[in-house]
């Protein structure tokens, strides 16, 4: 299948936006756990796209799930353009800021895509003419590239993803203006780190490839949900009852955004494979004619207020409103996606529907003391899932030593604490007066542009690819911190790994931090890269962040 140039240039980038999703999204994650993984039916172009890009809203849905599906035939780096671009998009939403335009955002992505095409085409004329690149290469061969690789998206190898937050005012997708700044496209740095790791993990590649979900492990401690890892720590739900009788939904858990939604019986565009709510499912279900709309990075939902029975970790809600969905993007919508709906849990401030969250329900109705949560991340390739999000606590079986608590400096409803320092391998990067945006449901962190590019500079090996975009060796033992509250939590090297440049697992691998202006100008969105290492904690009346290192750090 042939497809000349001017074709790819207009249509391509609307099928690669099309494919982007949350994730979550968000949108970063099990084959070594087969007997707790369930494969999942290959998702469709317009699905979700998930590996790279951190998704942007009005709500926090930052999946990284830009899964490369059955066979990551779309490459790393364009999914990592995917996930600038959600990332950008949603916090811009979320953040009611001017929101980049579909143009910037596909000119990124075929930008992305001249680049991909390029890189492949220098690589193979190096082969051919022993070892020597050649010094220039034609539109024509860079159309047979672009083709060769459109000629498999079409083939339907699809991808599928869920909003992230990131972007400024205007701001060009995930920095797409890479400010050409003098560390771009050049190989840091002087650290003291060496590379001396394995390399990237074949079951976390698995789980990319094959988007497989690893199942929860029955939590110990009380009012708390197991979470379910998505492919290769793409994003995470868990299974709550709601109705009468109470049925099971599967709900993506995201600290960054506040609406709390599942399919309608009524929805004609909300798929076959999800489990759907109304009053012939459930007794106990009030309908009511109020609409509300949410628009995610690369995704969004429609329908009406509802009230239903809802039971979280045996936490009983009567009646409590939320929304039920008649209208769904595929984003949400398509077989492939492994979860029912969407549980936000920042605060009801930022809420489209404006009603409680959950937890804040809870609290309200005196069930639980505190609107606190506690998050558990889990990490595929640490061989268990033992991931739980706890409601009206925390499980201080979960992190060592004590919370630390800092002030939510967020005055919208997101959780955001004040960066006291960030540091490669001990030696700190005097990058003060930063804040921190904690969610979820991004995959990846987004940090402003010449942040981004001091943090790979300290990285012995990176490379930054002149696009927001930055890759690492597979094999770095880097040891990067985030400070808060005077004490610093350390990023596990693996997870600065997101995916491999190429089947080498020891080769170039894209970096877990990419560039982006996620709104204020010192602003990081900070999703499961970090999260996977702390114990976070949330707390609606105090209205402060909790953060402890990981038992599995």
């Amino acid at each position: 299948m042939h497809f000349p140039a001017s074709f790819l240039a207009a249509v391509l980038p609307f099928l690669l936006l099309a494919s982007l999703t949350s994730g979550h999204s968000h949108h970063r994650r099990q084959l070594s756990h087969s007997r707790r993984s369930s494969p999942r039916s290959p998702r469709p172009l317009a699905a979700r796209s998930e590996l790279f890009l951190p998704s942007t809203s009005k709500v926090g849905l930052n999946r990284l799930a830009i899964r490369t599906d059955q066979n990551q035939h779309l490459p790393p780096k364009v999914l990592l353009q995917m996930h600038i671009n959600r990332s950008v998009r949603r916090h811009a939403r979320m953040s009611k800021r001017d929101v980049p335009t579909d143009d910037q955002l596909r000119g990124a992505l075929v930008k992305r895509w001249e680049t991909v095409g390029l890189e492949a085409r220098a690589r193979r004329e190096k082969r051919q003419r022993g070892g020597k690149a050649m010094a220039g290469m034609s539109l024509g061969s860079l159309a047979s590239d672009l083709n060769a690789a459109a000629g498999r998206v079409f083939a339907g190898k699809k991808n599928h993803g869920k909003a992230g937050k990131g972007a400024a005012a205007g701001a060009a997708a995930g920095g797409a203006a890479a400010a050409t700044t003098s560390s771009a496209n050049t190989t840091a740095s002087t650290s003291s780190s060496t590379s001396s790791s394995a390399g990237f993990s074949q079951t976390d590649l698995d789980a990319a490839n094959q988007g497989t979900v690893s199942t929860a492990e029955t939590p110990t401690a009380n009012a708390t949900l197991g979470l379910n890892i998505e492919a290769n720590d793409v994003g995470y739900f868990a299974t709550v009852q709601l109705g009468t009788p109470p049925a099971d939904f599967k709900i993506l858990m995201d600290s960054g955004s506040a609406d709390f939604w599942v399919p309608s019986e009524a929805c004609s565009s909300c798929g076959s494979t999800h489990t759907t709510l109304g009053a012939k499912t459930s007794s106990s279900f009030k309908a009511s004619t109020t609409q509300f709309q949410v628009t995610y990075g690369t995704g969004n939902v429609a329908g009406t207020i509802a009230q239903d029975d809802v039971l979280l970790a045996g936490l009983a809600l009567t009646g409590h409103s939320f929304g039920v969905t008649t209208t769904e993007s595929t984003d949400f919508s398509d077989a492939s996606v492994p979860f029912d709906g969407l549980m936000g849990l920042a605060q009801s401030t930022l809420s489209e529907q404006g009603v409680l969250t959950p937890i804040e329900s809870l609290a309200k109705a005196g069930t639980v003391q505190s609107a606190q949560l506690g998050f558990h991340l889990s990490r595929l390739s640490d061989g268990t899932n033992d991931g739980e999000v706890t409601f009206g606590g925390v499980d201080a079986t979960k992190f060592t030593g004590s919370l630390v608590e800092v002030p939510n400096v967020n005055t919208q409803g997101f959780w955001e604490g004040a960066m006291d320092d960030i540091s490669v391998d001990g030696t700190s990067l005097k990058l003060s007066g930063r804040t921190a945006i904690l969610d979820t449901g991004t995959t990846l962190i987004v940090a402003p542009q010449a942040d981004a590019e001091a943090v790979h500079a300290a990285i012995p090996g990176a490379a930054s690819d002149g696009q927001g975009g930055f890759t690492v060796p597979c094999t770095t033992t880097a040891s990067i911190a985030l400070t808060f509250g005077g004490q610093s939590f350390t990023i596990q090297p693996s997870d600065l790994t997101f995916l491999p440049e190429t089947n080498d697992l020891t080769g170039a691998c894209v970096s877990g931090i990419s560039a982006g202006s996620v709104g204020g100008a010192n602003e990081w969105l900070v999703g499961d890269v970090f999260l996977k290492n702390v114990y976070f904690a949330t707390d609606v009346q105090s209205n402060t962040i909790g953060l402890a290192p990981s038992v599995k750090a």
